[in-house]
């Protein structure tokens, strides 16, 4: 019988949140982050800096772009959508160490960190039900 610590801790090794990726990269930890989506969705929108290898191209094209020992962090487009774990399952049967961002794209958009599309690098306000607002007070 799995302890629930266990389970949790292997979840944690697979999966991570917008949060996370967003702390990890701004403390200067190198993340290939890749979006899965399609080509029509990567051009509406994408995490800053992200690759775009869309999962039906990894087997080819990850080998080549992507160092072997890299961490890579895979993402769709929401939690409704399963083309991450798809990815994340290409990117498993290569041998990488690879975890899935939950919440995928819509969360990280929600959240208000950096978005990348064809007229550069923005911030969409924070929605305040998956944000927290930080506001300053003054003593």
């Amino acid at each position: 019988m799995i302890e629930r610590s266990d389970y949790y801790a292997a979840k944690l090794a697979y999966e991570t949140d917008a949060s996370d990726v967003h702390a990890a990269r701004k403390a200067g930890k190198s993340i290939f982050v890749v979006d899965v989506r399609s080509d029509e969705a990567w051009a509406q929108g994408r995490v800053a800096g992200a690759i775009h290898m869309h999962y039906s191209e990894i087997a080819t094209r990850a080998p080549i772009e992507i160092p072997a020992d890299a961490e890579v962090v895979v993402y769709c487009w929401s939690p409704g959508c399963n083309a991450g774990a798809k990815g994340a399952l290409e990117f498993a049967k290569l041998g990488y160490a690879v975890r899935e961002m939950i919440g995928g794209f819509e969360y990280w958009v929600r959240e208000g960190y950096p978005v990348e599309d064809a007229d550069g690098v923005h911030r969409r306000p924070v929605d305040p039900l998956t944000g927290v607002a930080r506001v300053r007070t003054r003593a």
